[in-house]
Protein backbone atom coordinates (compact mmCIF):
# COMPACT_ATOMS: atom_id res chain seq x y z
CA UNK A 1 0.00 0.00 0.00
CA UNK A 2 1.40 3.45 -0.49
CA UNK A 3 1.71 6.05 1.87
CA UNK A 4 2.00 9.53 2.33
CA UNK A 5 5.88 9.09 2.87
CA UNK A 6 6.15 7.79 -0.69
CA UNK A 7 4.84 11.42 -2.41
CA UNK A 8 8.03 13.23 -1.38
CA UNK A 9 8.59 16.59 -2.72
CA UNK A 10 11.59 19.35 -2.24
CA UNK A 11 8.69 22.10 -1.73
CA UNK A 12 9.67 23.80 1.87
CA UNK A 13 6.84 23.59 3.95
CA UNK A 14 5.57 26.70 5.26
CA UNK A 15 6.07 28.10 9.18
CA UNK A 16 3.95 26.63 12.04
CA UNK A 17 0.45 27.11 10.86
CA UNK A 18 -1.07 26.29 14.80
CA UNK A 19 -3.40 29.32 16.52
CA UNK A 20 -4.59 27.80 19.65
CA UNK A 21 -6.27 30.98 20.56
CA UNK A 22 -8.31 31.00 16.92
CA UNK A 23 -9.52 27.35 17.60
CA UNK A 24 -10.41 27.82 20.94
CA UNK A 25 -12.48 30.66 20.08
CA UNK A 26 -14.27 28.75 17.20
CA UNK A 27 -14.76 26.36 19.90
CA UNK A 28 -16.62 28.60 22.23
CA UNK A 29 -18.88 29.71 19.09
CA UNK A 30 -19.88 26.40 17.90
CA UNK A 31 -18.59 23.34 19.96
CA UNK A 32 -20.29 20.73 17.41
CA UNK A 33 -18.08 22.05 14.12
CA UNK A 34 -15.10 21.56 16.93
CA UNK A 35 -13.89 18.03 18.35
CA UNK A 36 -11.52 19.70 20.99
CA UNK A 37 -11.15 23.03 22.27
CA UNK A 38 -6.88 22.86 20.90
CA UNK A 39 -5.20 21.89 17.68
CA UNK A 40 -4.51 18.08 17.45
CA UNK A 41 -1.09 17.34 18.75
CA UNK A 42 2.04 16.14 16.90
CA UNK A 43 1.34 13.06 18.44
CA UNK A 44 -1.68 12.42 16.65
CA UNK A 45 -0.88 13.97 13.21
CA UNK A 46 1.88 11.51 13.23
CA UNK A 47 -0.58 8.24 13.65
CA UNK A 48 -2.94 10.20 11.22
CA UNK A 49 0.09 10.41 8.57
CA UNK A 50 1.15 7.09 8.89
CA UNK A 51 -2.26 5.61 8.05
CA UNK A 52 -2.70 7.90 4.96
CA UNK A 53 -2.78 6.48 1.82
CA UNK A 54 -1.79 8.89 -1.19
CA UNK A 55 -0.76 7.35 -4.43
CA UNK A 56 0.58 8.41 -7.95
CA UNK A 57 -2.60 9.24 -9.16
CA UNK A 58 -4.46 10.10 -6.01
CA UNK A 59 -4.82 12.80 -3.74
CA UNK A 60 -6.02 13.49 0.11
CA UNK A 61 -8.81 14.89 1.26
CA UNK A 62 -9.00 16.26 5.13
CA UNK A 63 -12.86 17.23 6.13
CA UNK A 64 -12.65 19.85 9.13
CA UNK A 65 -9.24 21.50 8.75
CA UNK A 66 -9.00 24.12 11.66
CA UNK A 67 -6.09 25.77 11.52
CA UNK A 68 -3.74 23.25 8.99
CA UNK A 69 -1.80 21.51 11.90
CA UNK A 70 -2.78 18.41 10.58
CA UNK A 71 -2.13 19.88 6.88
CA UNK A 72 0.92 20.80 7.82
CA UNK A 73 2.16 17.22 8.82
CA UNK A 74 0.99 15.19 5.87
CA UNK A 75 2.88 18.13 3.83
CA UNK A 76 6.16 17.09 5.85
CA UNK A 77 5.51 13.78 5.39
CA UNK A 78 5.37 14.44 1.62
CA UNK A 79 1.96 15.05 0.29
CA UNK A 80 2.54 17.84 -2.37
CA UNK A 81 0.14 20.65 -1.93
CA UNK A 82 -1.58 20.29 -5.17
CA UNK A 83 -2.56 16.63 -3.92
CA UNK A 84 -4.12 17.92 -0.70
CA UNK A 85 -8.00 19.37 -0.60
CA UNK A 86 -8.66 20.63 2.54
CA UNK A 87 -12.40 21.41 3.63
CA UNK A 88 -13.22 24.04 6.21
CA UNK A 89 -16.79 25.82 6.95
CA UNK A 90 -15.75 28.85 9.01
CA UNK A 91 -14.69 31.44 6.87
CA UNK A 92 -12.13 33.14 9.27
CA UNK A 93 -10.33 29.36 9.36
CA UNK A 94 -10.44 28.97 5.53
CA UNK A 95 -9.05 32.15 5.16
CA UNK A 96 -6.47 31.54 7.48
CA UNK A 97 -4.95 27.89 6.11
CA UNK A 98 -5.02 30.04 2.47
CA UNK A 99 -2.39 32.35 4.23
CA UNK A 100 -0.93 29.33 6.05
CA UNK A 101 -0.66 26.51 3.80
CA UNK A 102 0.62 27.79 -0.07
CA UNK A 103 -0.41 25.80 -2.82
CA UNK A 104 -2.77 23.17 -0.68
CA UNK A 105 -6.45 23.37 -2.07
CA UNK A 106 -8.45 25.36 0.73
CA UNK A 107 -12.34 24.47 0.25
CA UNK A 108 -14.51 27.03 2.12
CA UNK A 109 -17.93 25.23 2.47
CA UNK A 110 -19.59 22.44 4.03
CA UNK A 111 -18.62 19.07 4.18
CA UNK A 112 -21.48 17.42 3.52
CA UNK A 113 -21.65 18.81 0.31
CA UNK A 114 -18.22 17.21 -0.56
CA UNK A 115 -19.07 15.40 -4.54
CA UNK A 116 -19.96 19.34 -5.09
CA UNK A 117 -16.73 20.98 -3.89
CA UNK A 118 -14.48 18.38 -4.84
CA UNK A 119 -13.09 18.47 -8.52
CA UNK A 120 -14.83 15.62 -10.92
CA UNK A 121 -11.37 14.82 -11.84
CA UNK A 122 -10.56 13.72 -8.66
CA UNK A 123 -13.54 11.56 -7.77
CA UNK A 124 -12.47 8.40 -7.33
CA UNK A 125 -9.18 9.20 -6.80
CA UNK A 126 -9.05 9.89 -3.40
CA UNK A 127 -6.58 7.50 -1.45
CA UNK A 128 -8.07 8.89 1.79
CA UNK A 129 -10.25 10.57 3.77
CA UNK A 130 -9.23 12.22 7.15
CA UNK A 131 -12.56 13.75 8.87
CA UNK A 132 -12.13 15.89 12.02
CA UNK A 133 -15.37 16.69 12.21
CA UNK A 134 -17.00 15.84 15.72
CA UNK A 135 -19.11 13.76 13.82
CA UNK A 136 -20.27 11.73 17.41
CA UNK A 137 -22.45 14.97 18.43
CA UNK A 138 -24.75 14.29 15.40
CA UNK A 139 -27.82 12.47 15.13
CA UNK A 140 -27.55 9.11 13.03
CA UNK A 141 -29.15 10.95 9.95
CA UNK A 142 -26.34 13.77 9.60
CA UNK A 143 -23.62 11.32 10.04
CA UNK A 144 -25.80 9.20 7.40
CA UNK A 145 -24.92 12.54 5.05
CA UNK A 146 -21.42 13.27 5.74
CA UNK A 147 -20.82 9.21 5.26
CA UNK A 148 -22.46 9.36 1.75
CA UNK A 149 -20.61 12.49 0.93
CA UNK A 150 -17.69 10.76 1.40
CA UNK A 151 -18.99 7.41 -0.27
CA UNK A 152 -19.53 9.53 -3.34
CA UNK A 153 -16.34 10.58 -3.81
CA UNK A 154 -14.98 6.98 -4.30
CA UNK A 155 -12.16 7.12 -1.58
CA UNK A 156 -9.96 3.73 -2.39
CA UNK A 157 -9.05 3.65 1.60
CA UNK A 158 -12.26 4.32 3.21
CA UNK A 159 -11.99 7.10 5.73
CA UNK A 160 -10.32 8.20 8.95
CA UNK A 161 -12.02 9.75 11.81
CA UNK A 162 -10.09 10.56 15.02
CA UNK A 163 -12.19 11.14 18.15
CA UNK A 164 -11.93 11.28 21.74
CA UNK A 165 -13.89 9.00 22.23
CA UNK A 166 -13.04 5.45 24.47
CA UNK A 167 -15.28 3.53 22.05
CA UNK A 168 -15.79 4.01 18.25
CA UNK A 169 -17.53 7.67 17.61
CA UNK A 170 -19.68 6.04 14.87
CA UNK A 171 -22.45 3.52 15.20
CA UNK A 172 -20.87 1.63 12.28
CA UNK A 173 -22.70 -1.52 12.26
CA UNK A 174 -26.23 0.76 12.09
CA UNK A 175 -24.28 2.64 8.89
CA UNK A 176 -23.18 -0.47 6.85
CA UNK A 177 -19.37 0.12 7.85
CA UNK A 178 -16.61 -2.31 8.90
CA UNK A 179 -14.58 0.15 11.70
CA UNK A 180 -11.22 -0.84 13.42
CA UNK A 181 -8.72 1.44 15.65
CA UNK A 182 -5.96 1.74 13.98
CA UNK A 183 -4.50 3.94 16.84
CA UNK A 184 -4.54 5.31 20.45
CA UNK A 185 -2.52 8.48 20.91
CA UNK A 186 -2.85 9.08 24.81
CA UNK A 187 0.01 11.73 24.73
CA UNK A 188 -2.74 14.09 22.77
CA UNK A 189 -5.58 16.41 24.62
CA UNK A 190 -7.32 15.01 25.27
CA UNK A 191 -6.31 11.72 24.47
CA UNK A 192 -7.35 10.34 20.68
CA UNK A 193 -8.53 7.39 18.83
CA UNK A 194 -7.64 7.11 15.42
CA UNK A 195 -10.57 5.10 13.68
CA UNK A 196 -10.37 3.51 9.70
CA UNK A 197 -14.16 2.93 8.45
CA UNK A 198 -14.90 1.28 5.04
CA UNK A 199 -17.84 -0.04 3.26
CA UNK A 200 -18.78 -3.93 5.49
Amino acid sequence: MTRAAESMTADPVPAPVANPWMFFRRWLANPLQMGSVVPSSAALCRRIVAATRCGPEEVVVELGAGTGVISRALLRAGIAPERLFVVEIVPAMAAHLRRALPGVNVIEGDARQLPALLPVRWHGHVGTVICGIPLVLLPTAEQRRFLDAIAAIGAADGFLHYSYCATSPLPWRRHGLAARRVAWTPLNFPPASLWRYRPA
